[in-house]
C-alpha cells in the first residue's frame, strides 16, 4: 500500500486527510460524500434497467468498499458492469432466486445479473440454515461479478456465524493468473473468503485473491492512469511490469505466495466447474456457513478470541512497519476515519460522471 498525495480538496475546499492505495497516481482525487455517490450510482444502474432494490443493494455495497479503503471493488465498478450490460455478459434485469436441489440442498440462482444481490442473499440464507442447523452449505451459481465478499463475511460473523467462501471457474473468460512455474495466464483469480466472530474490535476477516493482486486493482489503475505495485504483474513476454497495459496486452498476474497461491486457485476452479457444474456469466461458488451458538458459548469465544488477538497485536512490530494488524480491522478502521466521505482519482470520477449524462440523455430520448 502506497501514499498517494498528502493533503487534497474537493470543490468546496474541505480538506481531507491523506489516502492509502495500491494505486501509484499522481493526480488529485475528487471527494465526494457516500450520500451524493450511492445517489449517482443509484440513478446509473436504475437507468441500466436494474430493479430498484437491486440499485440499491449494488451502489451500497460498491460506495462501501470505497470507504473501506478497497478501491479495487468500489465505485469503479461501475463502469466495468455497464459495459457487461452493453455486451450482454450481463443482464440488469437478472435478480437472484434462492431454490432446494433434487437432491435437499440450496443453491441461489443469479440469472445472469450482476452478483452482488445473489452473494448477499446467499450469506443471508446460509446464517439462517446454520440458526436452526448448526451447519449449512450454498451454491451460488450464473452470476455476473460477486463485489467484496468481506463484507458478506463482516455481517455473518458479526452475528455469530463462521462462514468460508471459495469458487471461480470460466477460466475460457477470465485467463488473468499464471500459474507456478508458467509464462502464460490460465487461471482466474478465483478469491477465498473466509469470517470469524473476533473480540474486541470485531471479526476477523480474510478476504483475497489467490493472485499477488486482484483483477480489479488492476482495472482501477488503467481507469486512473497509474502503475501498479511492483512483483505483481508482468507482460506477454513475462517480464515484470507496473503498467496495467502491460497486462491487458497479454500479460498475466502472478500467483500470491508462489506454489501456495497456484494451489489454491487451481482446488478453487476444481470445485466451480467440475464439483458444480459448467460455469454459466462468470463463476459458481460454494458457501459454508457454522452458527458458532452450537459449539461454545459466545461471550467465552469472544473472550479467548480477545486474548489471542491481543497477543498477536501486542507483537512488535517488525522493520519497516507501524504495527502488527488484524485482518480485517484496517477496513474497519477506515471507514471510521472516512468521515462519511470517499475519495476517487478524478480521471475515474469523470468517467462515472459522464456515463451518468449519457444514460440520461438516453433516457430522454426514450421518452
Amino acid at each position: 500500500m502506497r501514499w498517494n498525495l498528502l493533503i487534497f480538496t474537493n470543490d468546496t475546499g474541505v480538506k481531507m486527510k491523506k489516502v492509502k492505495s495500491k494505486l501509484d497516481i499522481t493526480e488529485e482525487r475528487t471527494v465526494i460524500s457516500v450520500v451524493d455517490a450511492i445517489s449517482l450510482v443509484y440513478d446509473i444502474f436504475w437507468n441500466l434497467g436494474c430493479s430498484e432494490k437491486a440499485a440499491r443493494i449494488v451502489s451500497e455495497h460498491l460506495v462501501d468498499s470505497n470507504l473501506c479503503g478497497v478501491e479495487s471493488h468500489g465505485i469503479m465498478r461501475t463502469l466495468q458492469y455497464a459495459d457487461q450490460f452493453k455486451k450482454n455478459y450481463m443482464v440488469a434485469r437478472g435478480e437472484p432466486i434462492l431454490r432446494a436441489t433434487s437432491k435437499g440442498m440450496y443453491e441461489v440462482d443469479g440469472q445472469k445479473g450482476i452478483g452482488i444481490p445473489a452473494m448477499k442473499l446467499a450469506f443471508e440464507h446460509g446464517a439462517n440454515l446454520a440458526k436452526d442447523r448448526g451447519f449449512s452449505v450454498i451454491a451460488i451459481r450464473n452470476v455476473g461479478h460477486t463485489g467484496r465478499h468481506g463484507a458478506y463475511a463482516e455481517r455473518s460473523a458479526s452475528a455469530g456465524f463462521f462462514s468460508f467462501l471459495l469458487g471461480g471457474g470460466n477460466r475460457h473468460s477470465w485467463r488473468q493468473v499464471a500459474p507456478f512455474g508458467g509464462a502464460r495466464p490460465m487461471l482466474p483469480t478465483n478469491p477465498y473468503c473466509i469470517g470469524i466472530p473476533g473480540g474486541e474490535f470485531g471479526p476477523v476477516i480474510v478476504d483475497f485473491a489467490t493472485s499477488k493482486i486482484a483483477g480489479g486493482w488492476i482495472y482501477a489503475a488503467q481507469s486512473a492512469d497509474a502503475l501498479l505495485p511492483e512483483g505483481c504483474i508482468v507482460d506477454v513476454n513475462g517480464k515484470e511490469t507496473r503498467d496495467p497495459a502491460d497486462y491487458f496486452n497479454g500479460g498475466a498476474i502472478l500467483p500470491a505466495g508462489g506454489p501456495k497461491g497456484y494451489a489454491l486457485a487451481l482446488v478453487a476452479e476444481l470445485l466451480a466447474e467440475a464439483d458444480l457444474g459448467p460455469v454459466t456469466t462468470e463463476a459458481n461458488w460454494l458457501l459454508m456457513t457454522v452458527s458458532i451458538r452450537h459449539w461454545c458459548e459466545t461471550g467465552r469465544m469472544n473472550q479467548i478470541a480477545e486474548e489471542i488477538l491481543r497477543e498477536i497485536r501486542d507483537c512488535p512490530p517488525a522493520e519497516g512497519f507501524k504495527k502488527v494488524e488484524v485482518p480485517g480491522e484496517r477496513e474497519r478502521e477506515h471507514r471510521e476515519k472516512s468521515n462519511g466521505k470517499i475519495a476517487i482519482p478524478k480521471k475515474t470520477w469523470n468517467q462515472i460522471c459522464n456515463l451518468s449524462d449519457q444514460l440520461l440523455v438516453e433516457v430522454r430520448k426514450e421518452k
